[in-house]
């Protein structure tokens, strides 16, 4: 057992150096593979039902964590379990994009380019930018940058060191179908609704293990960690969905900024209420939160090396 635990860890941190230093491939990727699968399946089988939802939402993570159960297996020496679980973690990692997503949007806000800063925006979250001037889109890349570092980096990484490779690519099937039907739109409220909920609960523990790695790395934005700790308490539960608003809160504690607000979803109004006390973030502050994302990724790897299974 403590022989297999080995490996994985060691598959844990080979496939994070690995999305480190190459990020996501251009081209066929799997998550997107699994996407269009997931997507001409949805449009065959979809029904205003939640039992139908339910039915669609555990054959498409069934079908990935089966996959990995499978390759696991056959992953019998130690050099193949390691790099079984080395390539099942690049592939679910996003850290680097994520990273260069939050950079890229950076330049062009320092540059004044609003109109190109509110196209890039899409590449980080859905919200509408039209109307979004610098400072509003300063925090909604912002949000997105601590809401996907729990989403993209913490969450995958601590299912890996659980459950393995079925871990990693059950709950990143999870979470994307989670961005493919998991809102609340005419279509998708009632159909989408299990996936919603399955990835809600897949994230209670990782978003708050994020939020207490972000108050622990608060000191490599200048921040500290008291600070984060508290307004994490107190504005957390202020954010509609049960996990980002703890990770978003801690990374406004740290970062010294206010988060939260109102934002729209196309056409659809939500006040997040607010979270910290800071004044609204810049481009600068942006920045800060790439170095804050990192920063809390490399916690999370420790952590989840330290108690693989």
């Amino acid at each position: 057992m403590v022989y297999a635990r080995s490996l994985t860890a060691v598959g844990l941190v080979a496939g994070y150096a690995l999305d480190a230093a190459f990020g996501d491939p251009r081209r066929g990727h799997p998550v997107g593979l699994f996407g269009r699968a997931a997507k001409a399946l949805e449009q065959r089988v979809w029904a205003d039902s939640r039992a139908r939802g339910a039915a669609y939402a555990a054959t498409c993570v069934g079908a990935a964590a089966g996959l990995g159960v499978l390759a696991q297996a056959a992953a019998r020496r130690p050099f193949a379990r390691v790099a079984v679980t080395a390539l099942a973690t690049w592939t679910v990692l996003g850290g680097r994009g994520l990273a260069a997503e939050g950079e890229a949007m950076a330049v062009r806000l320092e540059s004044g380019d609003v109109p190109a800063a509110r196209q890039r925006l899409g590449h980080l979250c859905g919200r509408d930018a039209a109307e979004l001037d610098e400072k509003g889109l300063a925090r909604a890349a912002t949000e997105s940058i601590a809401e996907n570092t729990s989403d993209a980096v913490v969450a995958p990484l601590v299912w890996g060191a659980v459950a393995g490779v079925p871990g990693l690519l059950g709950y990143r099937a999870l979470n994307t179908l989670d961005a493919m039907v998991g809102h609340r739109t005419p279509r998708f409220e009632r159909f989408g609704w299990a996936a919603a909920c399955g990835d809600d609960l897949a994230n209670l523990l990782p978003a708050r293990l994020g939020a207490l790695a972000t108050a622990a790395c608060a000191r490599v934005v200048g921040g500290r960690p008291g600070r984060s700790l508290a307004v994490w308490r107190r504005d957390a539960a202020r954010h509609p969905s049960p996990n980002a608003g703890q990770i978003e809160a801690a990374f406004a504690g740290a970062l010294g900024v206010r988060l939260g607000g109102v934002n729209t979803y196309a056409g659809r109004v939500e006040d997040r209420g607010a979270l910290g006390d800071g004044p609204a973030p810049d481009a600068g502050d942006l920045r800060r939160a790439v170095r804050l994302s990192r920063a809390v990724g490399l916690a999370a790897l420790a952590l989840a090396a330290a108690v693989a299974r």
